[in-house]
Formats: structure tokens, sequence, C-alpha cells
């Protein structure tokens, strides 16, 4: 018998996050995942009158792939992908992962040719089709998570299945007040950073493209960002973990970057002129996830929370940034993580992890979890 959570993920990610039409083309995109969820889908978009076409992947595959590929095999590849993407309403990926580290020896060089030839594929199922985005709870992610396999499968559904609709009144606030803001500032240990947003798009995301969800973003104008930061969430990029990453800025360019792993991490930020300079901003608040597990999909969202990206700008919020680089590093300000605070045009919104003005405590956990605050 199929887990009835399944069939409820299923239900979201063909509904709430993709709303699929009558007769819309949806690719699923299924790596290393169960069988049965695969098979759910098929059966939530054939509900809802789309049509559902199936990919799966291996990572250990992938990976052979990668290790010898070369220009003229890729460019033949991504020109097939990117003429089935181009036939494909919605994109629905779920990606499992037995080994966050599978890629972990195949050469830099091979890593950044594969994703400047697959580049193309991206950017058009990003900026032309509906998409939604998620992890699966492997064992292996449990290991991340510190939890039992059982225990983070039922953490797992849980925030994917979050009544995402609650974000929506305090996320709308939020991005009406970043739309008014010109000079940002974050002040926390070992943090210090200045720069604007003024005039730059504001997108809020709350279910529609990632699951899970909780943020707002936007970008820094480009050359705006002064100043150093902390990031003290571990992450992982390209098959190698990374810790207490250090960069410091001037005229919105990374000027010294260290932590663990120096040497491949600035190796990473000379990919190219943009990986220096920072492509995103957002303040996350997802009340389900408290703890970094190495997975950005989850550790972007985490409470009280914001990711400072260098790379690539999306179209939604685009300071003109171009990268083929998008690396989403955490700093979590909550008290237990040494605190911190977010102020729009000097005025604090946001300390230890807590949103201080009347309608962006609707972000605040108590609110979402429909929690009533007990009287002292």
């Amino acid at each position: 018998m199929m887990d009835s959570r399944y069939q409820e993920l299923a239900a979201v990610l063909t509904g709430f996050s993709t709303n699929l039409k009558k007769g819309e083309r949806v690719l699923i995109d299924a790596f290393d995942i169960p069988d049965s969820m695969t098979i759910a889908l098929v059966r939530a978009v054939r509900s809802r009158g789309a049509i559902p076409f199936v990919q799966l992947h291996r990572a250990r595959i992938a990976r052979e792939i990668m290790r010898e590929a070369e220009g003229e095999g890729l460019d033949f590849h991504s020109r097939i992908e990117l003429s089935r993407m181009k036939g494909i309403d919605a994109y629905i990926a779920v990606r499992g992962a037995e080994n966050i580290f599978e890629t972990s020896d195949v050469p830099a060089d091979r890593l950044k040719l594969v994703m400047r030839k697959m580049k193309p594929v991206q950017d058009w199922r990003v900026k032309k089709t509906k998409w939604v985005v998620l992890r699966w709870p492997t064992p292996s992610m449990a290991q991340q998570a510190l939890r039992s396999t059982e225990a983070f499968e039922d953490f797992f559904f849980r925030v994917c299945t979050l009544d995402y609709s609650r974000m929506a009144p305090g996320m709308n606030a939020l991005k009406k007040l970043m739309e008014r803001t010109d000079r940002v500032e974050i002040k926390g240990p070992e943090t210090d950073l200045r720069f604007s947003i003024k005039g730059i798009g504001v997108i809020p995301c709350g279910g529609r493209h990632n699951i899970p969800d909780g943020e707002v973003f936007t970008a820094p104008v480009r050359n705006s960002v002064e100043g150093e930061i902390t990031y003290n969430a571990p992450t992982v990029y390209q098959g190698t973990s990374f810790d207490r990453i250090r960069l410091v800025f001037k005229k919105g360019r990374v000027v010294e970057a260290s932590g663990t792993n120096e040497e491949r991490l600035n190796e990473i930020l000379d990919s190219d002129p943009g990986a220096r300079y920072i492509g995103e901003f957002a303040i996350g608040f997802n009340p389900h996830i408290l703890e970094p597990m190495r997975d950005i999909l989850f550790d972007e969202k985490i409470a009280g929370s914001f990711h400072f990206t260098p790379g690539q700008a999306y179209e939604q919020a685009d300071n003109g940034n171009r990268s083929q680089v998008h690396w989403d590093m955490v700093q979590i300000q909550r008290p237990e993580y040494g605190g911190g605070s977010i102020a729009f045009d000097g005025k604090v919104i946001r300390r230890d992890g807590l949103f201080v003005p009347a309608p962006l405590k609707k972000l605040n956990p108590d609110h979402l979890l429909g929690r009533r605050r007990r009287s002292n």
C-alpha cells in the first residue's frame, strides 16, 4: 500500500505549487527516489487533466558521465534537453541523495564545464515554465540532520505539507517594506554589512517554487556591498563541504574569502567575474526549520536566518550580476547562534531572529504555527 503522505505531498506539488491545468505537459524529474513517490506524482498530474512525462536519474551514473564529460558531448546533450524543456509547461523535480558528496571527486573543471553547458536549460526552465523543486528524505539526509530515519521522515513531511498560505500576509508586508527600502545594515558576530536594495525587485516565496519554502528575496545594488560577514551555517557546494566562511567586500566585490577548504572556496569564487559579487539577499522564516543540515533547500529557509548569495542574480530581482555560480550561504541570527539584527533605512526590522514591526510579526513562528503566546 502506498504511504498516504506521498499522495498528500504529490497533491501539494501539483496543486498549490504548480497549479496544473488540463492539457499541460509536466516533466517529473525523479532523482534517486522511491518508485511509489514517482507513481504518486504521475497519478496526481493525471488527476488534474495534465500530461505526465518522467525522467529518472541516478547519482552514481551522473557522476560517471561528468567525470569524463567533453564539450562536444555536452553541447549535444544540452541541445536535446533544451528542446524538450521548450515543450514543457511545468517541471516538478524531487531529488534524493544517498551520498551528498557523490560528485566530490569529479574534477572542478569538469563540474564547471557541465554547469556552463547546461545553464541554457536551467534558464529556460526557471524563466519559462511553472516549476517546483524539493529534496527527498533519505537516510543520508537524516544523518545530516542528526536524526533517526523515521524522525527525519516525520519532520520532512510535516514541513513540506505546511499550510504555506498562512505566510502570505506577512510576506506581502515584508515585500512592500523592502520595495521602499534603500539602505540595509546587518550586524552580528563577526558581521557588519552595509548595502542598498533600492530599485531591485522583491519576490516572496511561499511554496510555489521550492518545498520547503519561506523566504522573501531581492538583491543588493551590485557595487554597493561593503563590510564583512561570517556565515555560521555549514554548506555543501559542488560536492565539497565548507564551514565558517568569511567574506570581505569592497565596492560590492569579495576581496577576501576564508574558511575551511579555503583553496576550493576561492577556486569557486574565481569561476567567473560575477562569482565574487552578490546575486541574492533573502530573509528566511520557515518555523519548522531551526537547525542547518547541509542541504540548501532547507537551510536557506531556517527561521531567523538570512542568506547572502555570491553569483547569479534571479531575473525577478535582477541587479545585473551574471555568473554560473549561485551559492546560497546562510547566517542564523537567533540568540543560540549569537544573535544579530537587520535594519532597513536605520530602523531594526528583525532582532535575534524575530521580526519587530507589527505587520511583520505574522512571519514569526508563533503566528505561522498558529500558536497563541502566553501572557506573563
